[in-house]
C-alpha cells in the first residue's frame, strides 16, 4: 500500500482596490439631464495558481505471482492525476525514505528490512520506461497553463526470488506541483 502525499506550494490570492487620483475627485450637476463622472481605477492582482487532484491518495500494488518474481516484476495502475494552472507547470515525484518500510508477515516470517525505494519504478504508460524511484525529485509531467491535464501514473514493482520475502511493505511517495 503506497501513501500519497501531495505538496502545492503556490495560491491564489487576489486583491482589488480602488485607486483614488491625488485630489479627491467629486461632481455635481443641474438641470435636466443631470450627468455627473468622477475618474478611478481597480487592480486586480492574480498570483500563479496551481491545482493538484488525486483519484485516490492509496495504491494497492499488485500482489507478485511467481511469474512476476521469474520476470523480476509486476505493473500496476496508480493514481489519476488532474492538473490546472494558469501558468506552465511541472509536476515531480519522489520517495519520502531511501527503504520501504516493512512488517513481517502473519506466519511471522521476517520481511525484508531493506527493500530500496528504487525496486519501484514510475511511468506515464503502462507499457513505457520505467524509472526508479529516489528521494531526489524527478519530472513526472510537465504542461503550459491550461484548466485539466489528465495524467495517470503506472508503477512497475521490481522483485527478486532471494530477497523480497513475505511481508507487507509501503512506500509514502511525494507529488509536487510547482510553476516557475
Amino acid at each position: 500500500m503506497n501513501r500519497w502525499c501531495v505538496a502545492v506550494p503556490l495560491f491564489m490570492t487576489a486583491a482589488v482596490t480602488a485607486s483614488s487620483l491625488a485630489v479627491a475627485q467629486s461632481c455635481s450637476a443641474e438641470g435636466t439631464p443631470a450627468s455627473c463622472s468622477v475618474p478611478g481605477s481597480l487592480t486586480l492582482n492574480a498570483n500563479s495558481v496551481v491545482s493538484l487532484q488525486m483519484s485516490a491518495t492509496s495504491t494497492p500494488l499488485a500482489a507478485p505471482t511467481a511469474a512476476d518474481f521469474t520476470a523480476g516484476f509486476n505493473v500496476s495502475t496508480g493514481p489519476t492525476l488532474t492538473i490546472a494552472a494558469n501558468v506552465p507547470w511541472t509536476l515531480h515525484i519522489r520517495s519520502s525514505s531511501a527503504l520501504w518500510s516493512a512488517t513481517n508477515s502473519s506466519s511471522g516470517a521476517p520481511a525484508r528490512a531493506n527493500k530500496p525505494a528504487a525496486d519501484l519504478r514510475w511511468s506515464t504508460t503502462s507499457n513505457g520506461v520505467f524509472s526508479p524511484l529516489s528521494t531526489v525529485d524527478a519530472n513526472l509531467a510537465t504542461g503550459a497553463a491550461s484548466g485539466g491535464n489528465v495524467r495517470t501514473v503506472f508503477f512497475q514493482t521490481v522483485y527478486n526470488w532471494t530477497l523480497d520475502t513475505p511481508g507487507v511493505y509501503t512506500l509514502a511517495v511525494i507529488l509536487t506541483l510547482t510553476s516557475p
